[in-house]
């Protein structure tokens, strides 16, 4: 590893990937995943990316419309047009990558819909678009000799002085080690891990905000948190798959505990109601029937369509011991998506120099309150290349000097940490701040997670994962509940 960068990425996710693969042959990158590099939740995004690709059949105004729609208005509108209207080439650029998506008959790009959307534009890899992303970029990335990766390596700090950053990392190996970098983009993902239960990747505790956070940039709308409303209602695990928007798309209905259809009490729209909508119907119906029993039902379609169309789903469904082409899909809704994080402009910069944030770590404003489904791997496409394009330039005409003699070795040692602390904090989030808050207990839980976050700051453990990932934890609630208790209050 060598000891100065231009550039430091951090995470392995689409955003990551795409933006280390943007910068010329000149400018040396280093890519550290906490964990190997395929897992993320990128690569666990299954329904597809969301592009105007058919023009005789859909347009910009649409997509837009749609976003804003889902978004309930409060989306940056800028940031849209600059999504909506940049994002097909990035899309068909993957394509030429060797990205496999799906073809129709005549062999076009299949579009497929999902909640949300008035036009079919969802291209998509089967219902795995996500892993097969990553894994070509994966493979693109590896090629380029500027670009150094590093799997299995945290971020524990990230420091800043007029020339860039000192980045402490937790290696492989067990060592740490600090190396220095002009710039630093945040593509470090979300914060799923806040919750007992969510669909995010283990790698999801909100380590890149919390450090962001320390530099002083500023963070935005942490408590939009988008509640996935089908994910598989698993007894035990704290990882529940999906059950992707794209078969309710695909024309499954949603049941209450009676067998009963029951969203279009409650929309209008019925089960292709934006997430948000949806997620409330269940918990309203769960309430009203004294049950949490819900089930999605793809039966009444021909069972080959179903393996060929959802083959992902169908394999996790049968380990579950369900066949759905036979049997309803228990469902329930978790922690799914950040449409807040660390707040960016239009070319993924932050309020600190330097420093830029893609991906669902950042803010860009192009979700609003709630996200339109397969916008998210489109917002990872367009600007974290914004990012990366800004920098090349900053970069060409900076004369960035070496950063001279620095400490590239730091005592981690300390107290061994209590356990317990992520269990509490993940069991305020889910009792506090679910899909219908209970802005009651909001002052007590934020009082509770202010004297764990206390006391990881003063309490001198040891710098290892674990006391890394708490840290973040209890930061991203105290964030989130302040935010919540904050506006509770201008309400009243």
């Amino acid at each position: 590893m060598k000891r100065e960068y231009d550039v430091l990425i951090v995470g392995s996710g689409a955003a990551g990937l795409y933006a280390a693969l943007q910068f010329p042959e000149n400018v040396s990158v280093l890519v550290i995943s906490k964990r190997e590099l395929t897992l993320s939740n990128s690569s666990l995004a299954q329904g597809g990316v969301a592009a105007v690709l058919d023009k005789s059949n859909d347009n910009f105004k649409l997509h837009i419309a749609d976003t804003l729609i889902a978004g309930k208005y409060k989306n940056n509108l800028e940031a849209i047009e600059v999504l909506v209207s940049e994002g097909p080439s990035d899309v068909l650029k993957l394509k030429e990558m060797g990205v496999a998506f799906d073809l129709d008959e005549r062999g076009r790009l299949q579009m497929t819909l999902e909640a949300g959307h008035s036009r079919h534009r969802i291209v998509h890899h089967k219902d795995s678009t996500g892993r097969a992303i990553v894994d070509v970029l994966i493979d693109k990335v590896r090629t380029h000799k500027n670009i150094d990766i590093y799997d299995n390596t945290m971020l524990y700090k990230l420091d800043k002085n007029e020339k860039g950053f000192y980045a402490g990392l937790l290696l492989a190996d067990g060592t740490s080690r600090v190396i220095a970098a002009h710039y630093c983009i945040l593509a470090s993902g979300g914060i799923g891990r806040v919750y007992q239960y969510t669909t995010n990747s283990a790698i999801a505790t909100g380590d890149g905000i919390t450090l962001a956070f320390m530099l002083g940039a500023r963070i935005k709308h942490l408590s939009r948190i988008q509640f996935h409303p089908t994910a598989f209602a698993a007894e035990n695990d704290r990882e529940r798959f999906l059950i992707s928007e794209a078969v309710r798309g695909e024309g499954a209905v949603l049941l209450n505990c009676d067998g009963e259809r029951f969203a279009f009490k409650y929309d209008e729209r019925g089960e292709l109601a934006p997430r948000d909508v949806v997620s409330n119907a269940i918990m309203l119906e769960s309430m009203a029937k004294g049950n949490e029993k819900f089930y999605l039902d793809i039966t009444h379609k021909d069972p080959e369509f179903v393996k060929k169309r959802f083959p992902m789903i169908y394999e996790k469904c049968l380990e579950e011991n369900i066949d759905i082409t036979k049997q309803w899909i228990p469902v329930f809704p978790c922690q799914h998506y950040l449409m807040g994080g660390i707040d960016v402009d239009l070319y993924a910069r932050t309020t600190v120099d330097r420093l830029y944030a893609a991906g669902e770590c950042s803010h860009t404003g192009v979700h609003g309150a709630n996200r339109l489904a397969s916008n998210s791997l489109l917002e990872a496409l367009v600007f974290s290349r914004r990012a990366a394009n800004d920098i090349t330039e900053k970069l060409g005409r900076e004369d960035n000097t070496p950063f001279g003699e620095f400490t590239e070795h730091e005592d981690l040692s300390g107290r061994t940490m209590p356990h317990g602390f992520r269990t509490e904090i993940r069991r305020l989030m889910q009792e506090t701040y679910f899909v219908i808050p209970k802005p009651e207990l909001i002052p007590e839980s934020l009082k509770r997670a202010k004297e764990i976050l206390t006391d990881l700051t003063g309490g001198e453990y040891e710098t290892d994962h674990n006391f890394v990932e708490a840290r973040s934890l209890a930061t991203v609630a105290c964030i989130v509940l302040e935010e919540v208790l904050r506006k509770n209050d201008e309400q009243q």
